[in-house]
């Protein structure tokens, strides 16, 4: 039997039982791929984060990967933000930036003064497109115009208002067959820039409760609706989160706070 440290923390949030919860895995080398999966759908959260130290001459500290139940995916942030947590809390790192290596190219993730960690995600292009009918099933009255992001397997529906927002409730059957596409749904924001909601049924999550990629899409889109490079976001979920979000050229910073929940040992054989 080996055993591997495990911890449990609730991202883009200042309180546990709100948020994103995220489980990550330290490791010193991989292990097998399917072994992952198994680990990712034993704890059944949206997201397990796995990572490993880099080379000595790397230009990153650390390589990360994610899984979801469903498989695994090319970028996630709330994961990201939990990993950088436990290194900063647990894991003694003392730098104040934490920079990791994953299929989407260079993420950072820094401490700030006020404990909030930003996220250093790349800017995602989107391209407009026909709203696919599997949505309009799914969703009923919605826009015939969407957004597709080809880098992030995601289609993005801007809705009217916050409140359309809250009150989409999508059948989650139809919803599924886009397989590992999922869907983002926003609108401006009453008290806050935008809102939003993810759903990913196909990966194994129904609703994300904050994810912290897609505003790798958002907030470009809403920097440019809005004219401004700084926003409050809000994903309206059950849960629900709190992001800090800035258009930095070709990157974005993504805020959060976190809130630590557990931590334990997964006895492998």
């Amino acid at each position: 039997m080996t055993s591997h440290a495990l911890y449990q923390v609730d991202a883009f949030t200042n309180r546990v039982f709100s948020g994103n919860p995220a489980a990550v895995v330290p490791l010193i080398a991989w292990l097998d791929d399917a072994l992952m999966q198994s680990i990712a759908v034993e704890n059944n959260l949206s997201e397990t984060a796995f990572f490993v130290p880099g080379a000595a001459d790397a230009d990153h500290d650390f390589h990360i990967r994610w899984f979801t139940p469903g498989g695994e995916v090319r970028l996630c942030g709330h994961a990201t933000l939990a990993s950088a947590w436990v290194l900063f809390n647990r894991l003694d790192w003392n730098k104040d930036t934490v920079r990791f290596h994953s299929a989407s190219g260079p993420l950072g993730v820094t401490r700030k003064n006020d404990d909030w960690l930003e996220l250093d995600f790349p800017n995602l292009a989107f391209e407009t497109v026909e709203t696919p009918d599997l949505l309009k099933q799914s969703l009923g009255s919605i826009p015939d115009t969407a957004f597709f992001v080809p880098n992030d397997t995601n289609y993005m529906l801007v809705l009217e208002c916050e409140a359309e927002v809250k009150n989409a409730n999508p059948d989650m059957r139809v919803l599924k067959a886009l397989g590992n596409q999922g869907l983002i749904i926003t609108a401006p924001g009453q008290s806050c820039d935008f809102v939003s909601r993810y759903f990913a049924p196909g990966m194994g999550i129904d609703e994300d409760p904050v994810t912290g990629s897609i505003h790798s899409v958002l907030t470009p889109y809403w920097s440019e609706r809005l004219g401004k490079p700084a926003l409050i976001a809000h994903q309206v979920s059950a849960r629900g989160g709190i992001l800090k979000c800035e258009l930095r050229g070709d990157r974005v910073g993504i805020a959060g706070q976190a809130a630590f929940y557990m931590e334990g040992f997964i006895q492998l054989p």
